[in-house]
């Protein structure tokens, strides 16, 4: 019997998220490990955040993200220089049909998040909320 190929958009979704997620356990626990010999990686704690798959599953972009955001750039670095045997590791891992090939990157959606906090906290834009809440009617 023939199997059914799922071209639909939520099909192959749902496939780059899963494999997805399959090489971010795999990097979080090399890294975790200190399966890397490098001292930039071996002295600071690496948080892998999340990591996007390509369509034809041939290459991964791995966003990351240095404990307390110390030292990114010479983490990035290390990673960089790393990128072979991290690729390894996760070949032999992650079962597919080509060993994906990894591109490091840092992952800024926490300074965002902070931006968008900061924004908010303003006085600017808490005086329009207050304004917004005082005009609101009640509900009863």
């Amino acid at each position: 019997m023939a199997r059914q190929q799922d071209n639909s958009q939520e099909g192959r979704s749902v496939r780059l998220l899963r494999v997805g997620e399959q090489v971010r356990h795999v990097l979080s626990d090399v890294l975790m490990r200190g399966d890397v010999h490098d001292d930039v990686l071996a002295a600071h704690s690496v948080s892998v955040t999340e990591v996007r798959m390509s369509p034809d599953l041939r290459h991964a972009t791995v966003f990351v993200k240095p404990l307390l955001g110390a030292d990114e750039a010479a983490v990035l670095k290390a990673l960089r220089t790393n990128t072979a045997y991290l690729q390894r590791s996760v070949a032999s891992r992650v079962n597919l049909k080509y060993a994906a090939r990894l591109k490091f990157l840092a992952d800024e959606s926490f300074d965002e998040g902070g931006r968008i906090d900061a924004l908010l906290r303003s006085p600017e834009i808490a005086r329009d909320l207050d304004d917004g809440e005082a005009t609101a009617p009640d509900e009863g």
